[in-house]
């Protein structure tokens, strides 16, 4: 599956585990798991498209935990993982075990599980029907490998925990994200806008965690690239490694000639390139305020013409399926990926080889769990002294909420901005649910498309419970959020905290307290905007599930937190979310069997590499084998795909489907077929050394009586030169 492109982010986490500073704060503690999931036939999460359903892998998904703990006190746990967004449900089952392991030292209170918003993970984790429809219900295989990750690298990070600092560091990076919805962004007051050069947040915050004791570690470029942003490696070419010589290159074809195509034998299925090394560095990109941020940083156009979309509502002679958003690499989207991948990492490394302002004091956490669909929230009254309260609503979606977005348009005749709504598909609704005449005032002037809150057949389509959450590392306090802020909702959230945390203590907080937001946190309920946005109902304010008054009723909620924060409170838990695992319903058919054609065995190769092949860096070397379906067997924490070379007489991999090179891809001749095959792909990175390789494909086999059988196939070996 091809990683999305990446959102806007403000928060990142690094580790290094071997660097040398003295008089620690904390503990600190990190880990890093696969949670990969399913490569083939299960629809991908993010665009709502039945359309995008993972067929193989670019490079593979992981969870990544930090720990920061005082010595004898407190502890945060933050879960970074390459998936859309957290999901309420695997937050529960993490919870539970966390519990049967540890007792109360790891809470709801003090973990927080964040997605990073790829739209290229595979979906069905989330426990709500509006967010599994088009993956055909509930994917058992993607709940339980994030479960399972998310578990695995906590327990990691907890067992790793050493006396540390944590250091911060900020910088402004341009030219990766524009809001998609600047119409939306105009609407806010101008006074207010006017505080601010930029119309999405520009500005990246980097912590840099040090271990006390162990000397520096040398190996930040290479693990960068097993994260999930990866770019590509611009070391030069030096003229001595282009073996130029042609004596040398008849001597490798020779060598390469000598070795044909085979099938493994008795081979390590789960074979990894790094799986023998120790991980010393861990890397984390996390969400800020997203939801109106995107990565199409060329704009919007309309395919049909080429000509810039409609401004207000994005659509191009009046369909919005024909406006689209391009990427800087466009119209190669893994092109846009590494770009923009590479800008990301350039800053990174600035920020955090020139992070000297270290965090220091106390470690603290506050959570409590609200319900949002009539929640109280006082509000100022409008071009008037005093205020009002009126409530949040129960859960629902506009009529813009169904155009989608410049990255990801819906179909039929919606489009963003549209209050008004239309008979036809307000007959289509009704079939589902009628909203009442108080739910229609609530939302207003939202017209409502599907009335999600209210829906509880089979069971409920959108939550209602929301955890809040603040997180305290010394003078740093992160606000972990259940959902997408837009650029304005969340600097609103992210200034009204600070002042209000340094209005209760001025002294505790000073100017140097930094606030961030980590967004897509331990559940999802789509998208926050201000009240001026909310009232334009572009994609994002249609998709503000619980009315116009949702941005106050979190900054209300918040300010309790800090309160508590301050005071060294005990908040109530208020109400639990549902569990509704037991009630999951899946419509997703099950692998019945793999085939081969008579005379073929599985790992057996369809195309293989031309004979006697020379390749250069930078060209693209493929092979294709005859494979078996990838739910059989995830792989997980190994390899489908993997780039060998030959060393002393021996096969030694040396790039697998974690690298940005490769790309594992899989497909069946036809819809429904057991037949299939996966092609491995190699684009040969500049800093390849010259020799003789051959790509190799990992797999399990499905037999009629359901016994799986791991396989593996290499091609034939080929130079690069």
């Amino acid at each position: 599956m091809a990683v999305s492109l990446p959102f806007h982010f403000l928060f990142f986490l690094l580790l290094l585990d071997r660097a040398v500073y003295s008089s620690s704060e904390y503990l600190i503690g990190v880990g890093s798991y696969d949670i990969t999931g399913p490569a083939a036939d299960v629809n991908m999460m993010g665009y709502a498209n039945s359309d995008q359903t993972a067929s193989g892998i670019h490079f593979r998904l992981r969870a990544r935990a930090f720990i920061v703990a005082e010595p004898q006190g407190k502890r945060v746990a933050f879960v970074n993982l390459d998936a859309c967004m957290a999901s309420q449900i695997v937050t529960i089952k993490v919870l539970e075990r966390l519990k049967a392991r540890y007792g109360d030292l790891y809470t709801e209170k003090n973990v927080a599980i964040s997605g990073i918003h790829t739209h290229a993970g595979p979906g069905g984790y989330l426990q709500y029907v509006t967010y599994i429809v088009t993956s055909l219900g509930f994917v058992r295989q993607s709940f339980d490998v994030l479960v399972d990750g998310i578990e695995q690298t906590i327990i990691q990070a907890h067992q790793s925990l050493r006396p540390g600092s944590v250091y911060v560091n900020k910088g402004d990076l341009l030219d990766v994200g524009v809001n998609r919805s600047p119409s939306s962004y105009l609407n806010n007051p101008e006074a207010e806008r006017s505080r601010y050069k930029y119309n999405v947040d520009k500005e990246m915050t980097l912590l840099k965690f040090v271990d006390t004791q162990l000397g520096p570690i040398a190996r930040f470029m290479e693990d960068w690239f097993e994260n999930g942003q990866k770019v590509s490696s611009k070391i030069p070419r030096r003229v001595s490694t282009i073996v130029s010589d042609l004596n040398t290159n008849r001597e490798l074809l020779d060598i390469a000639a000598s070795y044909k195509s085979s099938k493994g034998q008795s081979l390590d299925a789960k074979i990894r390139v790094r799986k023998a090394s120790k991980r010393t560095f861990v890397s984390a990109f996390c969400q800020s305020n997203c939801g109106d941020v995107s990565p199409n940083t060329l704009g919007a156009f309309c395919i049909d013409t080429g000509l810039p979309c409609d401004f207000n509502h994005s659509t191009c002679n009046g369909k919005n399926e024909l406006c689209y958003g391009r990427g800087p690499g466009y119209p190669d989207e893994f092109e846009s990926t590494r770009i923009i991948g590479e800008k990301q990492f350039k800053m990174a490394v600035g920020l955090f080889n020139k992070a000297t302002e270290k965090l220091q004091g106390k470690v603290g956490y506050q959570h409590a769990y609200v319900d949002f669909s009539n929640l109280e929230v006082t509000v100022p009254i409008a071009g008037g002294g005093g205020s009002e309260t009126v409530k949040t609503c129960p859960a629902a979606m506009g009529f813009g909420f169904a155009a989608g977005t410049t990255d990801g348009p819906g179909a039929f005749d919606f489009k963003q901005g549209d209050d008004k709504g239309n008979a036809f598909w307000r007959l289509v609704r009704n079939v589902l649910r009628t909203p009442g005449p108080e739910q229609v005032q609530c939302q207003k002037p939202k017209p409502i498309l599907l009335d999600t809150g209210e829906m509880k057949t089979p069971y409920d389509w959108a939550p209602s419970i929301l955890p809040v959450q603040m997180l305290r590392i010394g003078q740093l306090v992160i606000l972990s959020v259940p959902g997408e802020f837009t650029t304005m909702a969340g600097r609103r959230l992210r200034d009204a905290v600070k002042s209000f945390l340094i209005s209760l203590d001025s002294k505790e907080f000073g100017n140097n307290l930094h606030v961030v937001i980590a967004g897509l946190t331990n559940t999802y309920s789509q998208y926050i905007t201000t009240f001026e946005e909310y009232e334009v109902q572009r994609y994002e304010g249609a998709s503000t599930l619980y009315g116009p008054h949702t941005l106050t009723a979190y900054i209300q909620e918040f300010k309790k937190l800090a309160t508590a924060l301050v005071n060294g409170q005990t908040l109530p838990s208020g109400p639990q979310p549902p569990d509704l695992l037991d009630k999951q319903i899946s419509l997703l058919a099950p692998v019945v069997v793999d085939s081969t054609p008579l005379g073929v065995d599985f790992g057996d190769v369809k195309a293989d590499v031309p004979p006697k092949s020379t390749f250069r860096r930078g060209q693209q070397v493929n092979a294709t084998f005859w494979s078996g379906c990838p739910r059989n067997d995830l792989m997980t924490e190994g390899s489908f795909a993997v780039v060998e070379t030959l060393r002393g007489g021996k096969w030694v991999p040396v790039y697998d489907d974690d690298d940005f090179s490769v790309k594992f891809k899989w497909s069946r001749q036809v819809k429904l077929s057991p037949e299939s095959q996966a092609t491995v792909e190699w684009r040969i990175p500049e800093s390849a050394v010259a020799g003789v390789y051959r790509l190799r494909h990992y797999g399990a086999s499905k037999s009629l009586f359901g016994a799986i059988t791991s396989f593996s196939g290499a091609s034939s070996a080929f130079v690069v030169v």
